[in-house]
């Protein structure tokens, strides 16, 4: 059986525009000729010309929030409540068994940007992959951001998942989904057109919020989702444990058994 490993993930880096402007991560990298001090600086005596070749180690300085690059976010990042109530857990609470599972793709590419999906949405995408949901799936949401990653408009690309479209997936037994746009939801500067006109709060973060009715957490800035089959494959995405965090970075594989 030959096993197949995609990397969901995208790199943390300064020159693509993966978030908007104020949250964007700065890595600063510091080579083997600029550390050779810091290495000596731990042995007493020791001379630059002492190491092989001169050389200390490679290192790097990063600035970062737990939103940069694909993170999966727990429900305290949503809202102070979950399950109608419950106090929302953190990301190091959350557990490991719903970080690994069977994986379903939901192909939104043909939606518009800003467009929020429903329920009648994802019914219709599921009949389309012949696919019943079962609880404990992963389903992970390929929309138009993901052609769009590399480029400016990233921040502002990709449909969103409604409140109604989000709690269809809850109410099925599913604990963790994801995106390969930047948010969940539909892109803020989509929202804040529709919120000029109606200014109804509702419409602001409705996906996320679905988590103060059925606790969850969801992948974003997924990559790669257009290779992946409708279902059929593995999804691992291990947070890293941040005490008291609202997420953690992944490196999200799918992994698919020929």
């Amino acid at each position: 059986m030959a096993r197949q490993i995609i990397d969901l993930s995208i790199c943390i880096e300064n020159e693509i525009i993966s978030d908007p402007v104020p949250f964007n991560p700065q890595v600063q990298y510091f080579d083997h000729e600029m550390t050779a001090g810091q290495m000596a600086q731990f042995f007493p005596g020791l001379k630059k010309d002492d190491l092989p070749d001169g050389e200390g180690w490679a290192i790097e300085r990063i600035e970062l929030i737990t939103h940069n690059g694909t993170h999966l976010d727990a429900p305290y990042h949503f809202a102070s409540t979950m399950n109608q109530g419950e106090r929302a857990i953190t990301i190091d609470e959350v557990p490991l068994e719903w970080c690994m599972g069977p994986g379903v793709k939901l192909d939104f590419r043909h939606f518009d940007d800003g467009y929020v999906v429903t329920e009648d949405d994802v019914e219709a995408e599921l009949k389309r992959i012949g696919h019943d949901l079962q609880p404990m799936e992963i389903v992970v949401v390929n929309t138009r951001a993901g052609e769009a990653y590399g480029g400016d408009g990233y921040v502002d690309a990709g449909c969103g998942m409604g409140r109604e479209a989000t709690l269809y997936l809850l109410e099925r037994g599913v604990r963790v989904t994801g995106t390969d746009a930047w948010s969940w939801d539909a892109p803020f500067s989509h929202t804040a057109e529709k919120w000029e006109e109606s200014h109804d709060p509702s419409i602001i973060w409705e996906g996320h919020r679905a988590s103060r009715e059925i606790g969850y957490c969801h992948l974003e800035k997924l990559h790669n989702l257009e290779v992946l089959p409708g279902d059929g494959f593995q999804v691992i995405c291990l947070p890293v444990k941040i005490k008291g965090a609202s997420a953690g970075w992944t490196r999200a594989v799918a992994v698919i058994e020929d």
